[in-house]
């Protein structure tokens, strides 16, 4: 049974020689105690309820706390791995500019080395070509001397002509 409180304002007791009747304020005693006590019971059960979700309610705040500081630190971790990478890319990209230009110095040193070797051959060559037309000039007077060896000797001016056509 369930009483409210328009129920207990708007209760009548019916009078009696004394005051009240004891019957009925007995019967409403006893309906307000079993009221009381179911209310006292709901209550101590409420209040467990809420004990029990306060406990889970800081229980949870207690893990996003955990998780907000582990979704910081991995945030961190990730920026601090984001900056090394950045890091260590610039780095191996300086170190191939480097190798690079090391390489491309090499290169133009070597063709520098290519250009004198050439130079030097060629005035090899036009020492080789002077001297041995002293030499044949040398040989060709020494054969103007002797008439027979005349022929040979333009058949050699033949073959030097022949040589120079051919560089």
């Amino acid at each position: 049974m369930s009483l409210s409180k328009i129920d207990l304002l708007n209760k009548k007791f019916s009078k009696s020689l004394f005051g009240y009747s004891k019957s009925e304020v007995d019967q409403l005693m006893i309906e307000l105690a079993d009221v009381l006590g179911t209310t006292a019971d709901e209550k101590k059960q409420l209040m467990k309820k809420v004990g029990r979700r306060e406990s889970t309610i800081t229980e949870f705040r207690q893990r996003e706390e955990t998780l907000r500081d582990t979704l910081m630190t991995t945030q961190k971790m990730v920026d601090d791995l984001k900056a090394a990478a950045r890091k260590e890319a610039e780095v191996i990209i300086n170190e191939a500019h480097s190798r690079a230009e090391v390489i491309l110095q090499q290169a133009h040193n070597r063709l520098a080395q290519i250009h004198e070797d050439i130079n030097e051959l060629k005035r090899q060559r036009t020492r080789f070509e002077v001297e041995l037309k002293a030499l044949l000039e040398s040989h060709l007077r020494t054969l103007e001397i002797s008439s027979p060896e005349l022929e040979k000797v333009e058949a050699i001016e033949s073959k030097l002509k022949f040589f120079k056509k051919a560089k």
